[in-house]
């Protein structure tokens, strides 16, 4: 007959009940599962219910943390927008080059930019069609980055290290200089590759620093 102390053992090292992950996890998990998704059906022809097969879960969770599919492809935006620009930034002492090189993401590799170019073309192509993807893409993307971009050239300018410009104004021209050549602009365009992509955005930041980096500074 086991003892006391046996069933205390037993009884410690039985196995507990799974620790559930917490919201901010589950939302990653089936953000990454569902980019799967979409990458290889599109955005029309991936559906919730396909959505949470694909990523293990119940409707009702995936409902309650993404209550449409427009709402799970805003946060993809959001996803992809870190990956196109490393903000916030606090450093205000680094070469303002260097900054903005690390600011676009220009050491990223090969396969977090391919990735990323695969949701560029995916959102760009299905805009198109779907008229909440240009929403999230405006609201979630290029808005939010402009904004912060702004913040980040004004906390430059307030440094003396930029002579003073709007700052609004400054993020979107730079943003249009470097994302041009991230997609075919017409019928015909050349695709650059991921080399001539860098090349073209430290092209742009040193144009754009010869215009705004002030004289006590320089870039």
């Amino acid at each position: 007959m086991a003892s006391e102390s046996d069933m205390d053992l037993a009884v410690r090292r039985a196995p507990g009940r799974p620790k559930s992950r917490s919201d901010e996890a589950e939302r990653e998990r089936i953000t990454a599962g569902a980019l799967e998704l979409f990458l290889a059906s599109g955005y029309g022809g991936t559906t919730m219910d396909a959505v949470a097969a694909r990523c293990g879960v119940s409707k009702r969770t995936l409902y309650r943390l993404f209550p449409a599919k427009t709402d799970l492809f805003r946060a993809m935006v959001a996803d992809n927008r870190r990956s196109m620009l490393a903000l916030p930034r606090t450093r205000v002492d680094e070469p303002l080059d260097q900054a903005l090189a690390a600011i676009f993401r220009l050491d990223i590799g090969a396969e977090q930019d391919q990735g990323r170019m695969a949701f560029i073309l995916l959102a760009v192509a299905e805009a198109e069609r779907f008229p909440e993807i240009g929403e999230a893409l405006r609201l979630e993307g290029a808005d939010a980055s402009r904004r912060m971009l702004a913040s980040w050239l004004e906390t430059q300018q307030q440094a003396g290290r930029l002579r003073p410009f709007p700052p609004e104004a400054a993020a979107r021209m730079l943003m249009d200089m470097i994302f041009s050549v991230q997609a075919r602009r017409f019928p015909g365009d050349r695709e650059l590759d991921r080399a001539e992509r860098i090349a073209h955005a430290r092209q742009c930041i040193d144009l754009f620093l010869n215009g705004l980096a002030s004289e006590s500074h320089g870039k």
